[in-house]
C-alpha cells in the first residue's frame, strides 16, 4: 500500500506487554487480534510505534493497527498512519473497551461525542484533531455493577484480567463484529450500525 491508497483503518486500543494482554482495558487489542486471525494475517509489521497488517477485504484496502504505546499515547501512533495513508475520519474505526456498557455488549457509534473518560480516545482526539472517527465500543461493565467486583477502584478494575465468563461474552460478539465490519466497508455506517446495535442476547 502507498500514500495514494484509499485505506480503511481499524484501530484496536490497549496497553503493550504480556502483563496487560488479557485485561479488560485490552479488549480492543483482543478483538483486532481475533479479526486478523480470521482473515489469515498476523499483526506483526512494526512501524511508527504500532503493529499493523494490511490486506484487501471486500474490494477495499484495510489496515489493522495496534499502537505499541501505552493507552494515553495511542493517538501519536495512529496519527502517523492517518497522515501517511491520508485516511478520512469516516474511514477510521477505533475498537475500545467501555465501562458504561455491560460485559459482552458491542455498540458501533458514529463520529462525534465525548471521550467517556477513556484515555485512548482522549489521545486520539488530541493527535488527530477531530472526534469524527467511528467507534466500536466493547462493554466491560463498571465495578460495583458487575458480580464479584464491588468496591474495586476503576483503574484497578480495567487493568485486571477478564473473568472467563466475561471473556466468553466478548468472544461471542466477534461474529457480529466481523459481519459489521464487512457492512461498514462495503455498504457504509448505517447498515453496519443496524446489524451491530440491534438487540443482543
Amino acid at each position: 500500500m502507498n500514500m495514494s491508497d484509499n485505506v480503511f483503518l481499524v484501530v484496536g486500543l490497549g496497553n503493550p506487554g504480556d502483563e496487560y494482554a488479557s485485561t479488560r482495558h485490552n479488549a480492543g487489542f483482543m478483538v483486532i487480534d481475533e479479526l486478523a486471525r480470521r482473515f489469515g494475517v498476523s499483526i506483526s509489521q512494526h512501524k511508527w510505534q504500532a503493529y499493523s497488517a494490511q490486506l484487501i477485504l471486500w474490494e477495499n484496502k484495510v489496515c489493522f493497527l495496534k499502537p505499541d504505546t501505552y493507552m494515553n499515547l495511542s493517538g501519536k501512533a495512529v496519527a502517523r498512519y492517518v497522515d501517511f495513508y491520508k485516511v478520512e475520519p469516516g474511514r477510521i474505526m477505533v475498537v475500545h473497551d467501555d465501562l458504561d456498557m455491560s460485559p459482552g455488549r458491542v455498540k458501533l457509534v458514529a463520529g462525534g461525542g465525548g471521550t467517556g473518560g477513556h484515555n485512548g480516545i482522549r489521545s486520539l482526539v488530541q493527535w488527530l484533531g477531530t472526534n469524527d472517527f467511528i467507534r466500536l465500543k466493547l462493554g466491560i461493565g463498571r465495578p460495583g455493577k458487575v458480580n464479584g467486583h464491588s468496591g474495586m477502584a476503576v483503574d484497578k478494575y480495567v487493568l485486571s484480567p477478564f473473568l472467563s465468563d466475561e471473556k466468553n461474552l466478548l468472544e461471542h460478539g466477534v461474529d457480529r463484529i466481523e459481519q459489521g465490519l464487512e457492512y461498514l466497508v462495503r455498504d457504509g455506517l448505517a447498515k453496519a450500525m443496524n446489524l451491530i446495535n440491534t438487540t443482543q442476547s
